[in-house]
């Protein structure tokens, strides 16, 4: 038998529930009955780690119309980075959405860290050490990254969507799936990148990208 983990049309945000009408759901994904509620819990924050990209009910982000989850009252959802995600990894499946927008993480040590499903939309990474951290599914639309250091880190599917990414290293980085429409890259390093073709093709059309980097990234007509 299997019952359908659901997301409420109305009510208050955030609240989950099983039921086993789906017409009472505006999302939901079906789960064997037997599963425990924290197994139930687990699917929903991969579930809304996907509905960024997808579009749901929620609030609208002016510099990409993707509509986003209200911003977590949590005083300290920003101190959360330096645990990161522990729960499903490259996935972004997680219990809770790690949101750490508008945080400020000047030059701090975020270094083999999980951020994967993150929500860094106008977040400051400015000097931030940020090697072998991975990024898998991360929401970086117009954040501050001048300067951080990616050598070694995953960059999987995040979308940096007008985010300044000038002078940062992603030396050794493993870059696929990743958008840059309107990011600064200026100045950029990506010495040894395994970088995906199509991601290549669009770091290729960024007109601040420089033509060392378009070197490194094996650009074709440099």
């Amino acid at each position: 038998m299997l019952q359908l983990v659901c997301l409420p049309t109305s009510g208050a945000p955030g609240k989950r529930f099983l039921c086993s009408d789906k017409r009472h759901c505006s999302r939901s994904v079906a789960v064997q009955a037997t599963q425990s509620r924290s197994e139930a819990g687990i699917l929903l924050g991969g579930l809304a780690a996907s509905l960024l990209l997808m579009g749901s009910p929620m609030s609208l982000h002016a510099e990409s119309n993707t509509r986003l989850p209200p911003l977590d009252t949590d005083p300290n959802r920003c101190e959360r980075a330096t645990v990161g995600n522990t729960i499903g990894q490259a996935n972004a499946v997680s219990d809770k959405i790690l949101d750490l927008r508008f945080c400020d993480f000047t030059n701090k040590d975020l270094s083999t860290k999980t951020l994967s499903g993150a929500l860094l939309a106008d977040a400051i990474l400015k000097g931030a050490n940020l090697q072998e951290a991975v990024m898998s599914k991360a929401y970086a639309v117009g954040a501050n990254f001048a300067g951080a250091d990616m050598t070694n880190a995953v960059v999987d599917r995040v979308v940096f969507d007008k985010a300044d990414l000038s002078n940062v290293k992603f030396v050794n980085a493993v870059i696929t799936g990743a958008t840059f429409d309107g990011a600064n890259l200026d100045g950029a390093d990506f010495e040894d990148a395994l970088i995906g073709s199509e991601d290549a093709k669009r770091l290729c059309s960024n007109p601040t990208i420089t033509a060392e980097s378009k070197d490194q990234i094996g650009c074709r007509g440099k």
